[in-house]
């Protein structure tokens, strides 16, 4: 029996699977995905590169911080500016810092994952309280994937989805906490992977707040120093929440196309493809006021991520650090 299952190799899962794992504890992640990192997304398509999720991360907390003062010097992060154009074209400094993995933003989530074990394409159906341990169980029916049995429990993954695997597994929660968990809600954002047979026209440093709609952020993963410079440039397109909402269910290839064309001044080069991702839980729009929650009814179990105290990357490693300090004080 494991001391602690995570479902979720996000930033918050892998963080509390470091800190427990450190710690000598026997630890396990699980996640649906083919990849680490959760919306630390970076796609390859072809000889091209495409952070198509998180952007940059800030590091405001100074605990955050000494974990990017390390990955500076280990070669896995560097800067990337402190603030980008806006729709006039004209860059936006405030002076704060904005951080980008050396090789895309799943470098982070490869190097915190190290040494761990993480179980991928791991779909779980159940989580249940079995009296004296937690038991999950998953979709896929590969040995050695159920079930899995752990004295504590970590939740990352989007709260919608945890409050359905607890219940699936007849796991039911005080009153209080379930009003407070099904509170929060999540904007979802649709993403346009945009190869253009050129140069594109964002400007430098190759990011572009419009923060509106149809489109709210523009990125050059050339100039971002991801992608090759040859073979044209390959641009992100974030759709704005409201059109997001709008077109979720709408054809892809065409949904792709509109948000291509609606920053056709920014490409500056013919479009060559151009492909559609999803994101259903983008970012929390209701955010819990504590690092993680935790519960000792009916087992012990925790909920972190990024609804929890900070809507970003450094808030949802904050979270997993607060979730595995936590039972680590519990063991």
């Amino acid at each position: 029996m494991l001391d602690v299952a995570i479902l979720g190799a996000g930033m918050a899962g892998l963080f509390a699977a470091r800190t427990l794992a450190d710690a000598g504890r026997s630890v396990a992640v699980f996640d649906k995905g083919r990849g680490l990192g959760g919306r630390m997304a970076t796609r390859r398509q072809g000889e091209g590169v495409f952070d198509h999720g998180a952007q940059y991360f800030t590091a405001r907390d100074p605990v955050f911080r000494e974990w990017v003062e390390r990955w500076i010097k280990a070669g896995l992060v560097h800067l990337w500016s402190d603030g980008f154009a806006t729709a006039s074209g004209k860059l936006n400094q405030n002076a704060e810092p904005r951080f980008i993995g050396s090789r895309g933003m799943t470098t982070i989530p490869k190097h915190l994952a190290e040494g761990l074990r993480v179980t991928l394409g791991a779909t779980a159906n159940a989580c249940t309280w079995t009296g004296e341990s937690w038991e999950i169980t998953f979709k896929e029916v590969e040995a050695g994937r159920v079930p899995v049995r752990a004295r504590a429990l970590v939740l990352t993954p989007p709260v919608p989805q945890t409050l359905a695997l607890l219940a699936a597994g007849g796991v039911g929660l005080d009153a209080a906490t379930q009003s407070a968990l099904g509170r929060i809600e999540y904007s979802r954002c649709l993403v346009a992977l945009v190869h253009l047979d050129g140069a594109s026209r964002v400007p430098a440093p190759g990011g572009l707040w419009l923060e509106g709609e149809p489109v709210s952020w523009v990125a050059d993963n050339q100039q971002k120093g991801i992608s090759p410079k040859t073979g044209g440039a390959r641009v992100t397109v974030h759709a704005g929440p409201k059109f997001s909402l709008e077109h979720w269910d709408a054809d892809p290839d065409s949904t792709a196309r509109k948000l291509a064309e609606a920053v056709q001044k920014w490409l500056g080069s013919a479009v060559k493809t151009v492909q559609l991702h999803r994101w259903r839980y983008a970012a929390p729009k209701v955010v819990h006021p504590e690092r993680c929650l935790i519960l000792n009814e009916p087992g012990s179990l925790v909920f972190a991520g990024d609804a929890f105290a900070g809507p970003r990357v450094e808030g949802a490693a904050l979270s997993g650090l607060a979730a595995g300090e936590a039972l680590l004080k519990q063991f």
